[in-house]
């Protein structure tokens, strides 16, 4: 059916003819007519058959025939997505349909400035496409008001559900109007999801399904190869060398897989970007940018890629590892054969990955084709295993690189310090040979065989040091009182004895001068009370006394 039968505008058609459409997806010719004419819409159909273009073409006509204005800090349409990348790609398909027309469109999601997001609803905006958690984050700042929204769009709500945002959901849809037209798509319509469905939507919405659920891409050849977990990497590099790729994406469960295999890659000559949870947004937006312009041919994900991917021209998927959610096996092999190509999933499957095939095999009702490992592989393994650069390198590898001889010395002390001295090595005696202990023996007095001073005997009747002997019969140590107890001229002051009627000052009795209370009291702002009084208090925290 061609777009011009399902009663577009001509401002719509205009923009769709500048992209070279003409002729509508099935989802699109079911959904269209329905969401004109205001209907809310349950549509199921599998990824890359157009939904984005289903819900958005009939939506900015209903915009554009309102002629509303958005009231500032809000928007007249609300579309949630569940990633960045997603996000992003909906609101950049928004600007290409609505060109011509006066609608503003924008995004809101996470690894932005928030403050860019506050700039951007200031004044309002027509089409506004979010994900969750950031739109919360609005909300709960009075930065997003949804009280004039018109149309509500849940984008890939199955994985709304998968990634936990139930409670970000519920909290948003608390805050929309009850009259408004709600639409939900989805490759994929758990029992949950449908339950879910039933909250939001009208009790009479307009169902569409183009496709049995969760059934995969007509035009992807799909196959598996059983291997173990330390051949996949072998076997991955030989079959991106061996192959015909145009671009690829290799799948991961985990970021920390994601790296691993980008490292190996480029341990062997393979080009590949990463991207994943734990990239900031522009990394995230770099690597998938060099994947559209074929600077890096190699993509690898893991799950967050596999919805929101929309390039054109990529011929392989690899399934690193099977996802633990069988839905996830068919959106990740639905960013290839997209568009009316043809496509290629390819799928390692190790042995405690058995029990996901079976789970995938069940989802989609078809029998995936098993293909066994090309021949000469286990010789080519033992190359490639030969060939990889060292994951992490240690002081003593950087300092060799370096050109910098490690033989006989210890580790540097600090980065750009040379190695330490290394420590003299001593000979190991003979079983049964007693250690020279002439040193041991030496005389008391020697120092050592080279020293020069004379090893004079001590006299008896010697003082041990240069300090005059005590007199016999002292009173204890540092005794410096003559035997008729009167002090010595060269006594150390504070030793003297002192006299029973001398004061304990250097003063004489009676002149001991008072404290200065006054200056004392100074600081803390009270007037001095002398020595009986309260000016001797202490200070606080608070700068006062107490």
């Amino acid at each position: 059916m061609q777009f011009s039968e399902l009663g577009l505008s001509q401002t719509v058609l205009s923009a769709l003819v500048a992209k070279g459409y003409d002729t509508a997806t099935p989802i699109q010719a079911q959904a269209i007519p329905p969401l004109l004419e205001g209907a809310d819409l349950l549509g199921i159909a599998q990824t890359g058959t157009g939904k984005t273009a289903a819900f958005m073409l009939p939506s900015i006509d209903r915009l554009i025939a309102s002629g509303k204005r958005p009231q500032p800090r809000g928007c007249r349409m609300l579309v949630l997505a569940p990633t960045r990348e997603l996000a992003s790609q909906i609101a950049e398909s928004a600007r290409q349909y609505s060109a011509g027309t006066k609608l503003s469109v924008a995004t809101v999601f996470g690894g932005t400035s928030i403050a860019k997001n506050k700039t951007d609803l200031a004044r309002g905006v027509d089409i506004l496409v979010a994900t969750p958690g950031r739109l919360v984050d609005l909300i709960d700042q009075c930065w997003a008001i949804l009280l004039g929204i018109e149309i509500f769009v849940l984008d890939e709500a199955d994985q709304m559900m998968d990634l936990g945002f139930i409670h970000a959901l519920r909290r948003i849809v608390r805050e929309l109007p009850s009259k408004r037209q709600s639409l939900f798509f989805s490759a994929t319509m758990p029992k949950t999801i449908r339950e879910l469905a039933s909250q939001f939507l009208r009790s009479d919405p307009v169902e569409v399904k183009v496709a049995p659920v969760a059934t995969t891409a007509e035009r992807v050849d799909q196959s598996v190869t059983f291997v173990t977990q330390q051949e996949k990497q072998s076997l991955l590099t030989i079959q991106l060398r061996t192959l015909d790729i145009d671009r690829a994406l290799v799948f991961t469960r985990t970021k920390h897989g994601a790296d691993r295999v980008v490292k190996l890659l480029a341990g062997n000559g393979i080009a590949s970007n990463a991207i994943h949870g734990n990239k900031s947004q522009p990394q995230r937006e770099r690597a998938l940018g060099e994947f559209r312009a074929g600077k890096v041919k190699i993509l690898v994900a893991t799950d967050i890629a596999a919805r929101g991917i929309d390039v054109s021209g990529v011929s392989h998927v690899f399934n690193f590892e099977l996802p633990n959610v069988p839905e996830q096996y068919v959106h990740r092999i639905g960013r290839t054969a997209r568009a009316g190509a043809d496509g290629i999933a390819i799928s390692y499957c190790a042995d405690d990955e058995r029990p996901y095939l079976k789970d995938i095999e069940k989802l989609t009702r078809q029998k995936v084709s098993v293909v066994p490992l090309p021949e000469g592989f286990v010789n080519e393994a033992a190359k490639i295993k030969s060939t990889r650069a060292p994951v992490a390198m240690g002081r003593d590898e950087q300092n060799g690189r370096n050109g910098r001889s490690m033989q006989g010395q210890r580790p540097g002390g600090g980065r750009g310090q040379p190695p330490r001295k290394p420590r003299p090595q001593f000979e190991a005696r003979p079983a049964g040979e007693r250690r020279d202990d002439s040193r041991r023996e030496a005389p008391r007095g020697d120092a050592r065989p080279d020293n020069r001073q004379q090893n004079a005997p001590r006299r008896a009747d010697a003082p041990r040091s240069d300090q005059p002997r005590r007199a016999e019969g002292g009173a204890g140590r540092n005794d410096w009182s003559r035997l008729d107890g009167s002090a010595r001229a060269d006594a150390p002051r504070g030793d003297q004895p002192r006299r029973a009627d001398a004061p304990r000052g250097d003063r004489p009795q009676g002149e001991q001068p008072q404290r200065d209370y006054a200056r004392k009291n100074k600081w803390q702002g009270r007037p001095s009370q002398g020595p009986g009084g309260n000016g001797g208090g202490r200070r606080t925290s608070a700068g006062r006394s107490r």
